[in-house]
């Protein structure tokens, strides 16, 4: 089965330049855990909430916050992206997901077309999901 049958289509992305207080109010409308960055249109890169953890100060945005707390802020998504992204298409194989997930540290895949524009989004909870339905499937 192909990957277009588990794939979201809802993607995020975020540009090059796109500030991490932009990145981080994102996250926290959408609920998503990884954005695509994209420049015309092409994948560039990811990032993740994890990335943006990291790459922020704690003070920011608190009572405490000092003027480079509040500079974190300020990165943009190109300084802190995961630029060499593994990447599969629509037409891939779950399979394929698999195999990718088991030997690499990495929580989603992108999902690109033939011009490197991302069209969707396939996590490793995805992959389990389907699993399970196919399980309950042969159970029933």
């Amino acid at each position: 089965m192909s990957l277009s049958h588990i794939m979201s289509t809802r993607v995020v992305s975020v540009h090059m330049d796109d500030s991490l207080e932009l990145i981080q109010t994102l996250f926290a409308e959408t609920g998503f855990h990884h954005l695509v960055v994209v420049h015309q249109n092409q994948l560039q890169g990811i990032i993740s909430d994890r990335d943006v953890l990291k790459a922020t100060s704690p003070f920011a945005n608190t009572v405490n916050e000092r003027f480079r707390d509040r500079a974190t802020l300020e990165k943009k998504a190109h300084q802190i992206m995961t630029r060499n992204v593994l990447t599969l298409s629509a037409s891939d194989s779950i399979v394929s997901a698999i195999s990718l997930f088991n030997e690499n540290k990495i929580s989603c895949i992108p999902i690109i077309d033939e011009k490197r524009c991302p069209v969707g989004i396939v996590s490793w909870r995805d992959v389990m999901r389907f699993m399970e339905a196919r399980v309950n499937a042969k159970k029933g």
